[in-house]
């Protein structure tokens, strides 16, 4: 890490430098490059003391408005916001996949820490909140948390998955595993079978018993489905011409007088929001039957997607808020962010990104994250994400990825998740308190850094 010479000229702080490996897909060892990092002690004028109160939610409670008991999203002037169930302005922080880690070295670990779930699920919620996290995203221990609300002075909100498509597919066949997400024939989604909708509707009865509990502060539908430019050709090729989405996509060509030779770009991309309007459709129906009080957060888009305007506009009709998987890009790209909301006019949360820290032990091979050689620099590297997400006027928060480090010896795991230090714990259950340090300066100071940047 370098401080840079000189303040550059209408930036509000002295950048640093950090050095970081990117990931590539299929590429392995990637040269080290510097990135400009931003972090609150080089802001020009900001200061730490102006903390504002908040409520048990880590809500700004200077101002209250319309209180429905739920939480929901409201744009007030230019700003996006979250409103929490009493009524004040939220940036919901969490932390994914919280839960305890299924290794044996994992289980062992547990065993002579924390010995119950109970025990473990106290003081990880205790730990979260004193470093300014207010909830959890997918892929956490709902039961648990629940439990721990009954009783809880500050509850920690959570967002079930609830995996329509990838539960659907392993009901119908023909899903497989790939790195992060589910894969599909010719990665088609099923949303044309006449049963995904009945499967959706039945599947989603579960839900109903969240339905009045306002810690839950939204749905998630899948994770990453691959709607993109390819689907329509994915489609036609599919080799069972009886097959409900390959018959939709030659009729949609059909209908449009379209060749399979002369598709434009164009062409495809309007494919891809007939899929995605087709998918939203059904699941948040489903949604809304069951838990009608609550946010729909969308399918968690990634890649190639959150760049498809037909797509997006989609999502827009049905989602409450936008969720974005975002890899790739040290500093969240303003034009990016600025077009998520021109395009679903909605609000938008990112709910997946990370870095990986070399002094972890671990390889770091596997994962999307940028790749760094400090816990510290992973500290920098979330306040310069997370900056740069606060500077949006319309992000509402994020979710990082994730509580606990891979563990090498883990048998049957996702691909993506092998050998990395992701987690603000170790595999053994071992704080980063030279990260958290970092993330919790951050988190505890999100709503006077929303008035500092907003100047």
């Amino acid at each position: 890490m370098l401080f840079c010479s000189s303040m550059l000229c209408g930036q509000n702080y002295v950048p640093i430098h950090v050095e970081a490996q990117r990931w590539v897909k299929e590429k392995s060892n990637m040269p080290w490059e510097t990135f400009e990092t931003r972090i609150i002690d080089n802001l020009i004028g900001f200061s730490l003391e102006k903390r504002v109160p908040t409520n048990k939610y880590g809500s700004d409670i200077t101002k209250k408005y319309k209180a429905t008991g739920f939480f929901r999203v409201e744009k007030q002037g230019d700003r996006w916001w979250t409103i929490d169930p009493e009524g004040y302005h939220n940036v919901p922080i969490g932390i994914n996949s919280v839960n305890c880690g299924r290794s044996e070295g994992t289980q062992k670990a547990f065993e002579q820490i924390y010995k119950s779930t109970e025990r473990w699920m106290k003081v990880t919620a205790d730990s979260l909140l004193d470093n300014g996290f207010n909830g959890t995203g997918s892929w956490s221990d709902i039961e648990a948390i629940i439990e721990y609300n009954r009783s809880a002075k500050q509850p920690l909100t959570y967002t079930p998955n609830l995996n329509f498509m990838m539960s659907y597919g392993r009901k119908r066949g023909g899903t497989y595993q790939l790195p992060g997400n589910t894969g599909y024939p010719n990665q088609c989604i099923f949303v044309f079978d006449p049963e995904f909708e009945t499967f959706c509707m039945e599947y989603a009865q579960h839900i109903s018993k969240y339905a009045s509990d306002k810690n839950l502060f939204g749905f998630f539908s899948d994770n990453e489905l691959p709607i993109n430019m390819n689907n329509l050709e994915g489609y036609l090729k599919l080799e069972n011409k009886e097959d409900p989405g390959y018959m939709a996509a030659r009729r949609w060509m059909d209908e449009r007088g379209l060749t399979i030779d002369k598709l434009s770009n164009e062409d495809k991309c309007e494919f891809a929001g007939y899929v995605a309007e087709k998918y939203y459709s059904i699941v948040s129906k489903a949604l809304k039957t069951y838990a009608p009080n609550h946010m729909f957060l969308g399918s968690r888009l990634h890649g190639r997607v959150t760049r498809i305007e037909q797509v997006l506009r989609a999502a827009g009709k049905y989602c409450d808020i936008i969720s974005i998987n975002y890899y790739g890009k040290w500093t969240p790209e303003n034009d990016a962010m600025t077009n998520w909301e021109r395009y679903s006019k909605r609000p938008f949360m990112i709910t997946e990104f990370y870095t990986k820290a070399m002094d972890s032990g671990l390889t770091n091979e596997t994962g999307a994250g940028f790749t760094v050689h400090t816990q510290r620099d992973r500290g920098y590297a979330y306040q310069n994400f997370c900056l740069g997400l606060l500077e949006s006027k319309s992000c509402v928060g994020w979710h990082f990825f994730k509580y606990q480090d891979n563990d090498p010896t883990a048998q049957n795991v996702d691909p993506s998740n092998l050998n990395s230090n992701k987690g603000i714990v170790s595999n053994r259950y071992v704080y980063y308190s030279s990260f958290l340090i970092w993330m919790k300066q951050l988190n505890r100071n999100v709503y006077s850094l929303i008035s500092y940047l907003g100047q």
